[in-house]
């Protein structure tokens, strides 16, 4: 229980009265638990876009799961994502790079790197039919923790200090592989066959972000985990938007 408190308390801004989970043991310990939280974060999301598809034009429900997306961690990811995106994208050397992204103020490359994933997100889920909008919702949050853990299992952690380097200690291999099973698993729930492929392209996205940021820093960082969720995250809405997948019967 309070490694699955511990997962919670950093994934998301639900408040969780007491002590419990803040230990770095727990903290440390709560990497399998990243895509149970993602499964309850995408079963809220899921339900949130059905409701909303019932009354809402689908303009905005997408606007507002775009904000409920967002909510569910306090940003933190997407600042994540806005660090990675001044740094690595700085053309500057891997020291440099590193300065930039401890940097705690927000450059015009972050600002692009939020913008064009904000637009993205929007645009893929306002385009769902209703069937596939609270399919999608239901996927991303779950997607998006999983990539986490699978640049957790392909990179080493680079640097010296920092919260990311408390889920680092050991490689979460294990954690990676139940993550991909989970993550597999609901996408063939609502899919079947193509939902696998749906699930292959989100770690393959996931790997590629791991290769990149390898590329850049040789390793991974707090701000990089970031960066893999949310860019992840989009997957599953822009794969529905663009192709025309056969849902199971009782999602239409």
């Amino acid at each position: 229980m309070k490694r699955f408190l511990a997962a919670m308390r950093f994934l998301t801004i639900v408040p969780i009265p007491g002590a419990m989970g803040t230990a770095s043991e727990d903290l440390a310990g709560s990497v399998p638990f990243f895509p149970v939280v993602g499964l309850l974060l995408g079963a809220a999301a899921g339900a949130a876009a059905w409701a909303l598809s019932a009354f809402a034009p689908p303009m905005l429900a997408a606007a507002v799961m775009v904000v409920l997306l967002l909510t569910f961690s306090g940003g933190l990811h997407m600042d994540g994502l806005s660090d990675s995106a001044d740094g690595m994208l700085s053309s500057r050397p891997r020291e440099r790079i590193l300065e930039i992204m401890k940097d705690s103020h927000v450059g015009a490359m972050g600002v692009i790197a939020i913008a064009c994933v904000l637009l993205v997100k929007f645009a893929a889920m306002a385009s769902l039919a209703p069937g596939r909008f609270w399919a999608a919702a239901a996927l991303m949050p779950l997607a998006g923790r999983c990539a986490i853990v699978v640049n957790m299992a392909l990179l080493q952690y680079v640097r010296p200090e920092g919260l990311g380097k408390i889920f680092c200690r050991r490689r979460a291999v294990v954690p990676a592989v139940w993550a991909v099973l989970v993550l597999a698993g609901a996408a063939w729930a609502l899919f079947a066959w193509q939902g696998l492929i749906l699930a292959g392209i989100c770690v393959g996205v996931s790997a590629a972000v791991a290769a990149y940021v390898y590329r850049k820093i040789g390793g991974s960082t707090g701000d990089t985990f970031g960066a893999a969720c949310e860019l992840v995250e989009l997957v599953p809405a822009i794969v529905l938007a663009a192709w025309p997948m056969h849902a199971a019967r009782w999602i239409q």
